[in-house]
């Protein structure tokens, strides 16, 4: 059978697209709540605020994956993406930004971001089978391009903010979603069904199926708890943590340059998965992650000169690499395709459910005691939690 890449490339095309878009938005959305306010409790407010519709609705995003089609809904959710985006400069021109006003712009843009990554995943065996390529070498390579948009994104937009304003930063955030929407519109794939009859009920009853799959299946639990700690942990350090550090000091190209390090390591890491799979078990590689991560952090938390801070932020990358192409090859190879989207929204809503629970916390920590001591607890806290997940029981079930 005659090998056919375009459509594994285009979705590629527009993955990193959507993670340049994102990850802009990533940096650019706190910085925001930072000029208004000056505090990092609202800049936490802001980012947990914006987290509530995601958790709420990407179980139903899920569904609608699996009811609808992968390549229909990677489409519309980004092209829906850059133009909720576009409403930031527009009300920042005619009116005032407000928190409130930033709030309510992130809920309505994070109601259906993560529609087009989590479609995507949910696709990637469907173009890879026709590209020739083995799962771990498709989601290798798929994660390593996402981490090289990761790395341009807070890079582009720390440059954009001190350019051209915040603001008008989100110019460029809509550009990048709606391109990325406009090549998933090229993606020529077979969408592969392999349950006779789908499930019945309603789409809430639809929906909950994720749950079902994910609660009977150990090593894909194993992995979201990993995945939770991280969010609930980690996230906060590069969300609002680093960002108040870096605001004080009045040096967003330091944020950026940080943030990019670990980003371009994670590409490494990501791209080496295959190679470092066939060395270590998929137990092992969760460990060598999750403990590196931790390690990695607790000499950041000291606050070092900038290149040490840099240096740090690649190794946490070179570690946190492998971690995202072992989760997504583990659901593909055990989770039927039709249940598939539905299961990777769950993932989806980890990353969200975890800043939620932790980010207004962090920020009022950060107001009350210091950058540098909420630092010191957060990396403990991520060392301990990957000291318990790599000597649960359940971690075998990986391998198996």
């Amino acid at each position: 059978m005659q090998r056919k890449l375009a459509p594994f490339i285009i979705m590629q095309l527009s993955s990193v697209a959507s993670v340049i878009s994102g990850s802009m938005t990533f940096i650019a959305i706190p910085w925001i709540a930072l000029e208004i306010t000056g505090s990092a409790t609202s800049a936490g407010l802001v980012v947990a605020s914006t987290a509530i519709p995601t958790l709420l609705l990407a179980p139903f995003l899920g569904s609608f994956i699996d009811k609808f089609g992968r390549q229909k809904t990677a489409v519309g959710a980004e092209i829906i993406a850059g133009f909720v985006a576009l409403l930031i400069p527009i009300v920042s021109g005619l009116w005032q930004l407000t928190i409130p006003a930033l709030i309510a712009i992130g809920i309505m843009k994070a109601a259906v971001t993560p529609g087009g990554s989590t479609a995507r995943k949910s696709l990637i065996p469907d173009v890879a089978k026709p590209a020739g390529m083995t799962l771990d070498r498709a989601n290798s390579i798929h994660e390593g391009l996402f981490a090289s948009g990761f790395a341009v994104g807070p890079a582009l937009a720390t440059f954009l903010i001190a350019s051209i304003g915040s603001a008008n930063t989100f110019f460029v955030i809509a550009g990048f979603a709606i391109l990325s929407g406009l090549f998933a519109i090229f993606i020529r794939a077979q969408e592969q069904h392999d349950e006779e009859k789908e499930d019945e009920g309603n789409l809430f009853v639809f929906a909950m199926q994720g749950f079902k799959v994910l609660f009977s299946n150990p090593a894909i639990f194993i992995m979201m708890a990993a995945i939770m700690a991280l969010a609930v942990i980690y996230l906060p350090t590069e969300m609002v943590v680093l960002p108040a550090y870096y605001n004080a000091l009045e040096d967003p190209e330091g944020l950026g340059a940080a943030i990019s390090a670990a980003a371009f390591a994670s590409v490494f890491g990501a791209l080496g998965f295959e190679w470092i799979h066939k060395r270590l078990s998929y137990a092992n590689i969760l460990r060598v992650g999750i403990l590196g991560i931790g390690l990695s952090m607790l000499p950041m938390s000291t606050l070092p000169d900038q290149w040490a801070m840099v240096t740090f932020f690649f190794t946490l990358g070179l570690a946190w690499g492998p971690l995202l192409p072992l989760l997504n090859t583990v659901i593909q190879e055990r989770i039927p395709a039709d249940k598939r989207g539905r299961v990777f929204a769950l993932e989806m809503t980890v990353w969200n459910a975890g800043p939620l629970i932790s980010m207004v916390a962090v920020g009022a920590a950060v107001d009350a005691y210091g950058v540098g001591a909420v630092y010191t607890v957060l990396a403990v806290g991520v060392l301990i939690a990957g000291v318990f997940v790599s000597f649960n029981k359940y971690i075998k079930e990986l391998d198996v």
